[in-house]
């Protein structure tokens, strides 16, 4: 169960977090003009963030969702947080009496995660203000966590069953698959009717994660698992793209396990593809000095694209959880650590949508040559 736990908690790479954030004092907005028209923007304001470190989990249109931390009577509190594009248009989501909450995803005017009460886990949804709260829980124990919503839709887990929402408690839709030795499932992305996520199935005595798609319903499911892997799960889907990790790599699928594609770069340890939008992948990889580069790909491993090499050199590692587009720019969601004040911060990297009749990567071109300059 705690194994299931974890992954539950680590949606948009909440379990990479644990590596480095560490209490600090906030820092102040930054804004850097970056390579060609991409920007890069700190969304841990002092002003805004009331605490010691933040994080960008989920990216919708311009906004971002994720949670920041403060200090309550001395203890460490985090709250789910709602941005949109700058440090000052920080909101607060934390629903009244709850010990903490987290914003892992967002749709439409639509954020999801969970909040918890007691020893309850609740899976959350809300509409941009702390007193839209929503729980999506039910029954008065256990847990269940909300990973992503498409604006109409919930989806998450419900003890260790993956689960669909329709934006209350009673509406759950029970994804689970139905083979036997199906021991638990999640799912962590949802667009239009489509859910990803993974199934765990117990083979020969062990347990095997393996990468899942549904249309709706438990009977709809859909195995992505590669074969001959090890393990797989897949963490975003837009259009017909879905996007994870097989093994210690990041994965794109088009819908069949046989349409797999390893998005690994040469020269790193491991990596993972958390967020698609139908064309890019972001995520991040993890190089042999157990740093982390926050990353952007177009749909092949040679298209990579270290993000991280665009911020300033007080950032020492980073991750990119989400990718959105509200027509004028294209936000990529994340966080990075600040060495200098020992905050983890959340961040976003925006470039301008180009003009019709522009290339489709004009902009990404210049970020292939930094790629080239900085890793020969």
């Amino acid at each position: 169960m705690n194994r299931v736990r974890s992954i539950h908690h680590s949606a948009r790479t909440l379990h990479l977090l644990v590596r480095f954030v560490a209490p600090a004092a906030a820092l102040t907005l930054l804004a850097t003009p970056v390579n060609a028209q991409w920007s890069f923007i700190s969304l841990h304001d002092p002003a805004g963030v009331p605490g010691n470190f933040s994080v960008a989990l989920g990216a919708s249109g311009s906004s971002q969702v994720g949670f920041s931390s403060e200090l309550v009577q001395g203890d460490l509190r985090h709250n789910a947080a709602l941005w949109n594009g700058t440090a000052a248009s920080w909101i607060n989501l934390h629903p009244t009496g709850a010990a903490d909450s987290f914003a892992l995803g967002a749709g439409g005017s639509q954020q999801v995660g969970y909040a918890i009460f007691g020893n309850t886990t609740h899976a959350s949804v809300w509409s941009g203000t702390a007193a839209s709260w929503t729980s999506l829980h039910s029954g008065t124990g256990g847990s269940s966590v909300a990973n992503a919503t498409n604006g109409f839709q919930q989806v998450g887990t419900f003890g260790s069953r993956a689960s669909l929402w329709s934006g209350t408690a009673a509406s759950r839709v029970d994804l689970h698959p139905s083979p036997l030795n199906a021991n638990s499932s999640g799912a962590f992305g949802i667009s239009a009717s489509q859910q990803v996520g993974y199934t765990e199935f117990e083979l020969s005595g062990d347990y095997q994660f393996q990468a899942s798609l549904w249309t709706g319903t438990a009977a709809s499911w859909v195995n992505l698992h590669p074969m001959g892997a090890t393990s797989s799960v897949a963490y975003g889907i837009s259009g017909a793209q879905q996007v994870g990790i097989v093994d210690s790599f990041a994965a794109l699928w088009t819908g069949t396990a046989a349409s797999w594609v390893n998005l690994h770069p040469a020269g790193f340890s491991s990596s993972v593809a958390n967020a698609t939008d139908g064309q890019f992948q972001v995520g991040y990889v993890i190089d042999y000095s157990q740093a982390s580069h926050a990353s952007l790909w177009n749909g092949t491993a040679a298209s990579w694209v270290d993000l991280h090499s665009l911020l300033p050199a007080e950032y020492t590692q980073s991750g990119a959880t989400g990718i959105s587009s509200d027509g004028v720019n294209t936000y990529i969601s994340g966080f990075a650590f600040n060495f200098l004040t020992g905050a983890t911060e959340a961040v976003i990297w925006v470039q301008p949508v180009p003009t019709p009749g522009a290339a489709t990567l004009l902009g990404l071109s210049a970020l292939f040559a930094v790629r080239r300059r900085r890793h020969p």
